[in-house]
């Protein structure tokens, strides 16, 4: 799989890349997120990062600004959209609507301006890529979690609905708002790549037939100086960071932490909690759980934590196993969260749903400390090494060449 190497140059290499680089001179980058902030803002921000000091930056298409080091000239911000007039309709409806909407807005632009590279994500921009291919210019998808067909029973079920809905007569002008899947599968084959951000997201490119000149490896990254280890606690804390949302797996925590029953030690609670998590948090509770909500500061809670538990079923490339990493906590986690941890060495590696798997591996690192150490050590190792913003932006530089190349 092109860019499957760990190995980067050294931090700061992509401010002034090799003269023999082919590289666009101007990038149109689209997403249906802010620019600055956290989670995938934060995404957005380090790719801009690389192109604008790159001196490539053509504009970018996005809800929000939040940032102040890229000028905003360089950002069509839809903060204020005609969509808005019906923010009334359910939130499916009117997700779909403001993806929608975003497209069109990068289509425009990519059929006005002189963009010679289009970067966007899966979902927002079929009709921005129908219009790139028409150009002749050259694109980019990255794929946040998975092939919109990941899972068997998901395709049946998908499947099953549409012949539902090809049945059920003319669709509503509600219905037409919606994401349908088809609407991925043909962005997938309309992109020049694909950006896939783990193994196992590459995976089910692969079963269906995608090449591997089309898939290219490029993993998030995380700021090492923000989350950075602290003391440990001297009661032994297992902290779980993320939305309790059952794909995250906070169900199967949550039996698993009630059946363990451990002396002297303590599980926190990091992220919004779902209605869907709440009758699990009232049957599993204990009095040693301490639930803290969402918070803006998640690196004060996880460097404050023995272990990080992350038993989720279905991501691209959780940023919390790299956060946690980072904090040189080690990790009972899935290959389905992504490559940050590997068994053995990071942390332990269970399957999805196993909450036997999960009980034994916090009961093992509850009575060895000091393997926690040992995998804390290489936890943050492996980040500083591999996983900075600096090696996200290095490898995003080897992806806007690859394409180029392929044009």
């Amino acid at each position: 799989m092109l860019g499957e190497t760990l190995d980067a140059p050294p931090p700061g290499a992509y401010l002034t890349p090799p003269a023999t680089r082919i590289l666009p001179k101007y990038l149109l980058y689209s997403i249906f997120a802010r620019i600055g902030g956290s989670g995938l803002d934060t995404d957005a921000f380090e790719t801009l990062r690389a192109s604008y000091r790159g001196g490539f930056l053509g504009k970018a298409v996005a809800y929000d600004n939040r940032q102040q080091e890229i000028p905003a000239s360089f950002i069509h911000s839809l903060r204020w959209h005609p969509v808005r007039l019906i923010s009334f309709l359910e939130r499916p409806y009117y997700y779909g609507a403001k993806k929608k909407y975003l497209d069109w807005m990068a289509s425009r632009h990519l059929t006005t301006g002189r963009y010679d590279l289009f970067h966007s994500w899966s979902g927002d921009c079929l009709r921005s890529l129908q219009v790139a291919k028409q150009r002749g210019i050259p694109s980019i998808v990255e794929i946040p979690t998975w092939h919109r067909d990941g899972g068997k029973e998901k395709v049946d079920r998908l499947k099953s609905a549409e012949s539902r809905s090809k049945t059920a007569g003319p669709r509503s002008w509600k219905t037409r708002l919606l994401l349908e899947r088809k609407r991925f599968i043909e962005e997938y084959e309309l992109a020049d790549l694909l950006l896939v951000l783990s193994e196992e997201a590459a995976s089910t490119f692969r079963v269906r037939g995608f090449p591997e000149e089309k898939l290219f490896y490029l993993p998030r990254g995380v700021d090492v100086e923000r989350f950075k280890p602290g003391e440990r606690p001297a009661k032994f804390r297992a902290v779980f960071s993320g939305a309790l949302i059952k794909r995250k797996g906070i169900h199967h925590l949550l039996e698993a932490w009630h059946r363990l029953n451990l002396a002297d030690a303590e599980l926190w609670l990091i992220g919004y909690v779902h209605e869907e998590a709440k009758p699990y948090l009232k049957q599993f509770w204990r009095d040693n759980i301490r639930v803290a909500g969402f918070v803006r500061d998640p690196e004060n809670y996880l460097d404050q934590g023995t272990i990080h538990v992350f038993p989720s079923q279905w991501e691209g490339s959780a940023k919390v196993t790299y956060e946690a990493a980072a904090c040189a906590l080690p990790q009972i986690t899935t290959r389905e969260a992504g490559d940050v941890v590997r068994d053995g060495i990071e942390g332990i590696i269970i399957k999805p749903g196993d909450v036997n798997a999960i009980a034994s591996a916090v009961e093992h690192l509850h009575r060895h400390p000091e393997l926690v150490e040992q995998m804390g050590s290489a936890a943050r190792r492996r980040v500083v090494e591999n996983f900075t913003w600096d090696h996200f932006r290095t490898r995003l530089l080897d992806a806007y060449e690859t394409a180029m190349r392929m044009a």
